[in-house]
């Protein structure tokens, strides 16, 4: 049976269970188990039960429910609120307002977790309730969030970057430094794209809070001092050395259950809502993850992945088309499975028609990076649509919908990379 039979089985079959109302965890395993029954030899049972405790146990996963229950105790007591009152001032002056705090706490959360998942949960637990009770279109938080919380995998520290420099086996160090610039620069453009739809909406923004003097300004960025102490406490301790990316979000636990007890604002009630609510999300987004690391092994076994890479390696294409190509390639995989699946699925293909095209490998982590982001807010498996989707309860093809012009502004961000391959190139080359 060819390829494009069994994508097709496959998709339908995703589909149908999706349709039919099964959790999204369950249809992805369930997919797997199909794809691996028909078209392989290997035992989908015991290949399940391998592959899920295998992905279930990942001292590495450990960092996503500690900046989870973070989110939650900043949620549920009062420094979410003072991030808000601190920001505020600063961004009233711009159009579009306070929609312009995800982009900035996603930009700002991003340097600490390294993961898109994490971003996503953690500044959507503080902005959602906040922005919504202040009036704000749905669709512009929840848009703004869904793009914005990306940038986890673009700033670093990135969970994927170091799995792309080791597969290279390029400097991880200088991939870090070289998502520095582009990770800002998409920050601005996502700003910019809100700047503009308030320009041409100016009716569905809120009225600016009263205007206030730099004094003023500087006396209620007071309220960012908490926030700023436990984000300098979570970054420094990574990049000064002192703990690993799971034991910083240990740190960031301790951090705001400190500052909220300083606050007055931590009790046993907002302790147990913090750690249940904490649970209850994370238990989702791990029966995804465990269902996705199953469908990448079945992939794996049936052979889609290294057949696709084969073929765009066979065509033979000029440097520029084949960026074109493979961007399109990311974009499909990313449909069906995580980034660090497609990157270690893929590399060992796609790695020597890359270096015989003469593209910078430093440049093309940057590029895939990138890619994989958009992946995160593509349906029928973004994985930050998913995480939205719990917190709103909205439908899935609303929240992709209203996600969809950040996917435009990274495809737009892709084409300024390779015009000015020195956004991501310059920093490193000063190492």
């Amino acid at each position: 049976m060819n390829d494009l039979l069994i994508t097709s089985l496959l998709i339908v079959s995703l589909f149908a269970l999706l349709g039919s109302g099964v959790w999204i965890g369950l249809t992805l395993a369930g997919v797997a188990w199909i794809g691996m029954e028909l078209f392989s030899t290997r035992s989908a049972g015991d290949a399940m039960a391998l592959t899920i405790w295998g992905s279930a146990s990942s001292w590495t996963l450990t960092a996503l429910p500690l900046f989870v229950w973070m989110g939650e105790i900043l949620f549920r007591t009062k420094l979410s609120e003072s991030m808000f009152r601190g920001l505020a001032p600063w961004v009233n002056a711009l159009p579009g307002r306070l929609l312009h705090t995800n982009i900035l706490g996603s930009t700002i959360f991003a340097a600490v977790s390294g993961s898109s998942a994490a971003t996503c949960a953690t500044i959507g637990k503080m902005s959602i309730p906040e922005l919504t009770q202040r009036g704000y279109p749905a669709d512009k938080i929840v848009g703004s969030l869904g793009g914005a919380s990306t940038l986890g995998l673009l700033i670093p520290p990135s969970i994927i970057m170091i799995v792309y420099g080791v597969a290279a086996e390029v400097s991880i160090a200088k991939l870090f430094v070289a998502g520095v610039i582009p990770g800002l620069m998409l920050a601005a453009l996502f700003s910019g794209y809100l700047v503009i739809w308030a320009l041409r909406h100016p009716d569905q923004v809120p009225v600016a809070d009263e205007r206030m003097s730099l004094g003023e300004k500087l006396r209620e960025s007071r309220h960012l001092i908490p926030v700023v102490l436990l984000i300098s406490g979570v970054i420094g301790s990574i990049y000064t050395g002192i703990a690993t990316a799971t034991e910083a979000a240990a740190v960031g636990v301790v951090g705001a259950l400190l500052l909220s007890a300083a606050q007055g604002s931590l009790n046993w009630a907002t302790f147990r809502e913090a750690l249940m609510g904490a649970t209850r999300l994370y238990c989702m987004i791990a029966l995804i993850l465990t269902g996705a690391a199953f469908l990448t092994l079945s992939m794996g076994y049936i052979g889609l992945p290294r057949h696709l890479a084969e073929y765009v390696t066979a065509l033979q294409l000029s440097p520029a088309v084949l960026i074109i190509a493979l961007a399109l390639f990311y974009m499909l995989l990313g449909c069906f499975l995580d980034g660090i699946s497609m990157i270690v699925l893929t590399m060992g293909v796609i790695l020597p028609t890359v270096t015989a095209a003469g593209i910078d490998l430093i440049w093309f982590g940057i590029f895939v990076v990138i890619v994989v982001e958009m992946a995160q807010i593509t349906p029928p498996v973004g994985f930050n649509l998913f995480v939205l989707q719990s917190m709103t309860q909205r439908e899935i093809t609303w929240i992709a919908r209203v996600c969809m012009p950040y996917f435009f502004i990274m495809a737009l961000a892709l084409a300024l990379l390779w015009w000015f391959p020195g956004l991501v190139t310059w920093l490193p080359s000063r190492m």
